[in-house]
């Protein structure tokens, strides 16, 4: 049973979006999990075999409890029925109280098909009377992370601190070396660094060195004011 599973159309993507979240989840005591809904593959730089390495280094790093892969068509991605209940499946037999999603904006229709066919799981997980695997089950909510091919300026619900996992989730994302490191073209300022001024940049909106932003549909509710920064 988990308490936060995040879903992600590709390995690496998790990394991207929400690393930081996930070390502050585990940090606090929280068991987290990640779905790949696919391989990744075929990219112009990689391999399975490779893209296998390096999410098995990149999930070593991170410390995860649980991670799989749905096994979905990467190029193609489709929140159809099929892909619905056996994603429902899964969110039925590891319980989680949040699911993670990529932002419903994008220029990849991989991410928004994934964000589509996680709501849709997501109903599909609480009813009754069907021959999906597990009990019923409905997660509290809903995050979207910020991993998107689209030029946008985003406006969050919240930012996260991740001031103290930043040097850790770089490193997750650097095990994808086929991705982001070998496999970029020569530029004046590398990826790597521009992910570092991104994580900067909303790290200052919430005058820490270091954040992550997130966004949700529905209203977040608080108990009080001593959580805010």
């Amino acid at each position: 049973m988990l308490d936060a599973l995040v879903i992600a159309p590709h390995p690496d993507d998790a990394e991207l979006g929400c690393a930081g979240g996930i070390l502050r989840m585990q940090a606090e005591g929280l068991k987290v999990g990640v779905l790949d809904l696919t391989s990744g593959e075929p990219t112009p730089h990689g391999s399975p075999a490779l893209r296998k390495q390096e999410t098995a280094a990149a999930t070593e790093i991170l410390g995860l409890a649980w991670r799989e892969n749905l096994g979905l068509p990467n190029r193609s991605l489709e929140p159809t029925l099929e892909n619905r209940a056996k994603l429902a499946g899964v969110i039925r037999q590891t319980r989680p109280r949040w699911l993670f999603a990529p932002y419903w904006v994008d220029a990849h229709p991989d991410h928004t098909a994934a964000t589509k066919l996680v709501d849709d799981a997501r109903f599909w997980a609480k009813l009754s009377n069907t021959d999906m695997p597990g009990e019923p089950h409905h997660p509290e909510r809903i995050y979207n992370y910020y991993c998107v091919h689209l030029k946008m300026a985003p406006q969050p619900s919240f930012v996260l601190d991740i001031s103290e996992h930043w040097e850790k989730k770089l490193a997750s994302i650097r095990a994808y070396e086929s991705q982001f490191i070998t496999g970029r073209p020569a530029q004046p300022f590398s990826f790597i660094e521009k992910l570092r001024d991104e994580a900067s940049y909303w790290g200052k909106t919430i005058g820490v060195a270091y954040g992550e932003p997130y966004a949700a549909r529905e209203p977040l509710g608080l108990t009080g004011f001593g959580g805010l920064l």
